[in-house]
């Protein structure tokens, strides 16, 4: 659909890609504000996991799972907060969030008001942040 945003593009910092979906390192304030924070974006333009055939529903979350667990093994968050919305971008996405007790939002919703200024933390590295979901990805079990 040519009016969609996730249509339209594949996204800035494409970290992986199998031709059914891609994992964004999101690069945009809220990417700053909680480093590491990805989507996982459905390749074609569908608004449910509904829409997607079983294999489909489950190719995709294990995706989403992968890049969970390499988070946590790279990050060490204290949470990792998993979202599907679709209200504002009505395409299949998954936003995978890490969570620490000292960023602006916890333990509200990185959507909500900022209570405090959040401790500086840097960003995965991209290589390895590949990496770790391809290792994920690779066995039936993950994580720390």
């Amino acid at each position: 659909m040519s009016d969609c945003e996730l249509c339209r593009s594949s996204g800035s910092n494409v970290i992986w890609d199998d031709g059914l979906c891609r994992v964004v390192l999101v690069g945009d304030a809220a990417g700053a504000a909680f480093p590491g924070y990805c989507r996982v974006v459905w390749r074609h333009h569908v608004k449910e996991m509904s829409d997607l055939a079983a294999a489909d529903r489950r190719h995709l979350m294990n995706v989403v799972l992968s890049v969970e667990a390499a988070l946590r093994s790279l990050l060490a968050p204290d949470k990792v907060n998993l979202a599907s919305l679709g209200n504002q971008v009505p395409h299949l996405h998954w936003h995978v969030i890490p969570r620490w007790r000292t960023d602006s939002h916890f333990p509200a919703p990185i959507w909500s008001e900022a209570t405090r200024v959040a401790d500086v933390r840097d960003p995965p590295d991209n290589s390895a942040l590949r990496a770790a979901i391809v290792a994920c990805l690779a066995e039936e079990e993950c994580g720390s």
